[in-house]
Order: C-alpha cells, then structure tokens, then sequence
C-alpha cells in the first residue's frame, strides 16, 4: 500500500502534463490548419511559376 502511496504523486503529474501538452499540440495544429485555410482563401499559398520552378522571393 505504500507504494502506490509514494508512487500515486508521480502518476498524477505525469498525466496532468500529458493532457497539458496535448492540448497544446491540438491548439497548435489547429491554429496552423486555420492559417492555411486563410492562406488558401486569400490565394497567397505557394504557386509554381508558369516555367514549373519555384516561386521567386519578393
């Protein structure tokens, strides 16, 4: 009984951070689908020049 005891404050940090870094990972990649979403719609993704090589920077 003492282990779980000594053990059950790690257990509970351990998750607590768990849930906290996925929610950040979630945020994180939601922003990023936002921003291209919004990147998409203002049409300033990245388009090939009409040759087929990469874009020149501006």
């Amino acid at each position: 009984m003492e282990y779980i005891a000594v053990l059950a404050p790690s257990v509970v940090v351990g998750l607590l951070f768990w849930f906290a870094m996925k929610s950040i990972f979630n945020a994180d990649k939601a922003e990023r689908q936002a921003e291209a979403r919004a990147q998409r719609e203002a049409g300033a993704g990245n388009m090939a020049s009409p040759d087929g090589g990469p874009t020149p920077a501006k």
